[in-house]
């Protein structure tokens, strides 16, 4: 038997079960591979790469669920969907960050509708409901941190998890639940080895007339990707981008610097360190190369031990 690459659950037949397929539209019975190989993913993410709303180094392109004909189709405009194919650069991304996602939810992080498709060449592409996006093609208001902070692409990395904080306390309706999350995101962040959380990995959203941190995305462990990681995080904390432990996160970042309370910080403490089971069992039975598991597991065991040393 076979695992569904939407909910990971057990199949017997076919490549979907039908809660993930449910879960892609309400009308699909059945999915066809997505109809391109990877190089030709490759070619029409550079073909259409100024037609899409939400860029970045990673190809990405827009499509849409068509539940007569069940498949995703590209787009150009209207997209409901965002599909990453993989990086020819780094083995297994798609995988990489469909699990890292799932972590992310069992550490009670919100993030969107995500899963992998199979593609015509049998590779995975790696999918994302966009958040911004409602039905009769309305849109939500969404402002990435670069762009809240007057910066760039090429300057997303000039900042500080501190500057990020003070983002959230000027712009956000309630800003101390939001410091919360941030709190919880830039653990999660640390400890499955994401060193890449630039300003434009996190962004704002306005729901309802309620400014807050929308839903996560772009979360991966880029820790196993590279051979000689010379950074922990992408942007300083304490002024620091390596040699990242307790108390730089939790004593520094969380009590002092975003002034969260000790029950706060206990609370998503404590949820952490009650996944850290799932999270290594979740990994076993994801789609990533073995290798590559053992080696997740290691970087996340590794971290443990660096943010809760009692557990040494």
């Amino acid at each position: 038997m076979r695992r569904c690459p939407i909910t990971y659950e057990f199949i017997e037949a076919g490549k979907y079960s039908a809660a993930g397929l449910k879960r892609l539209s309400a009308g699909l019975s059945d999915l066809s591979d997505f109809p391109y190989t990877v190089g030709e993913q490759l070619q029409e993410a550079a073909d259409r790469a100024s037609k899409i709303s939400i860029q970045g180094v990673q190809p990405k392109l827009s499509a849409r669920i068509n539940p007569k004909k069940q498949v995703f189709e590209i787009v150009d405009r209207n997209g409901q969907f965002i599909l990453k194919p993989p990086n020819p650069l780094f083995p297994s991304v798609p995988e990489n960050e469909d699990l890292s996602m799932r972590l992310a939810k069992l550490a009670g992080i919100d993030i969107p509708l995500h899963g992998l498709v199979y593609s015509k060449d049998g590779r995975f592409t790696y999918f994302i409901k966009r958040f911004d996006r409602l039905p009769r093609g309305k849109k939500l208001a969404v402002e990435d941190f670069a762009q809240l902070s007057g910066m760039s692409r090429d300057t997303k990395y000039n900042s500080s998890m501190e500057k990020v904080a003070g983002i959230i306390e000027k712009y956000c309706t309630f800003p101390v639940p939001e410091k919360a999350k941030l709190f919880r995101l830039t653990c999660f962040n640390f400890l499955i080895g994401n060193e890449d959380m630039h300003l434009k990995n996190f962004s704002l959203i306005n729901r309802n007339g309620k400014i807050e941190l929308s839903p996560a995305y772009d979360l991966l462990n880029t820790t196993i990707l590279l051979k000689n990681p010379a950074e922990e995080m992408a942007l300083p904390v304490m002024g620091k981008k390596n040699k990242i432990n307790r108390e730089i996160l939790v004593d520094y970042f969380g009590r002092e610097f975003l002034r969260l309370t000790d029950k706060v910080i206990s609370g998503i403490e404590t949820v952490f360190l009650n996944r850290f089971p799932d999270w290594q069992e979740m990994i076993r039975i994801s789609f990533l190369p073995g290798e590559q598991k053992q080696k997740y597991i290691d970087c996340l065991l590794e971290r443990k031990i660096r943010l809760f040393p009692e557990t040494a």
